[in-house]
């Protein structure tokens, strides 16, 4: 294992940092991009600074990674592009201005640069875990269903890349099939629901 530190919201740290990559091996065939910040004490109400701060770590930090092997991935024509997001992405969810907009931008991206590597013979896919257990999610006040170990969730993503053509990698199961029932339903209802479902 090499690590090459750097701040995903440099671009110039970024492309430093995948040109020593190339440099000391060659060639790359998996790019997995996992960017994210959290704090749920600010996004209780609407904070502009925090927000920005959020959005530039999950959503454009990522964006500056992929801008910056798009090039090397098309001339190649192969590989495989993955993009870590959250099933906070698939509706919105209380106390979360800053987070779920990131994910849920991010989620839209990936569908999108789908269709934009596909004709370059480059896969893409998207990773959407539930609640795992770090020091992220510690800060976090509110009962966590079905939440899961870091081994648990490494062990689907290794799966879900290596042994699966799926578009999306998500887990866990008992989890991630209810929100994505909650995310056909209309909005009446589901915000009936969500609000019932908010302690007061």
């Amino acid at each position: 294992i090499f690590s090459y530190p750097l701040d995903v919201t440099n671009e110039e740290q970024i492309k430093s940092s995948f040109e020593k990559i190339i440099n000391d091996f060659n060639e790359l065939h998996l790019c997995v991009f996992s960017s994210g910040t959290y704090d749920p004490k600010l996004e209780k109400n609407i904070n502009i600074e925090q927000n920005k701060f959020v959005m530039n770590t999950n959503f454009f930090g990522v964006l500056h990674c992929v801008n910056t092997v798009e090039k090397y991935f098309k001339d190649k024509k192969d590989g495989h592009i993955s993009i870590v997001s959250s099933i906070a992405a698939y509706r919105g969810l209380p106390n979360s201005s800053g987070y779920g907009p990131s994910k849920a931008a991010l989620t839209n991206l990936t569908e999108s640069l789908y269709f934009d590597f596909k004709k370059h013979n480059v896969r893409v896919s998207l990773i959407s875990p539930g609640f795992i257990k770090t020091p992220m999610t510690d800060k976090n006040e509110f009962r966590m269903p079905f939440i899961k170990s870091p081994e648990f969730a490494a062990e689907k993503i290794f799966n879900g890349l290596t042994k699966s053509n799926n578009f999306e990698i998500h887990f866990p199961k008992s989890l991630t099939i209810i929100l994505k029932f909650l995310r056909i339903l209309p909005y009446r209802l589901y915000l009936f629901l969500i609000d019932k479902s908010v302690k007061r």
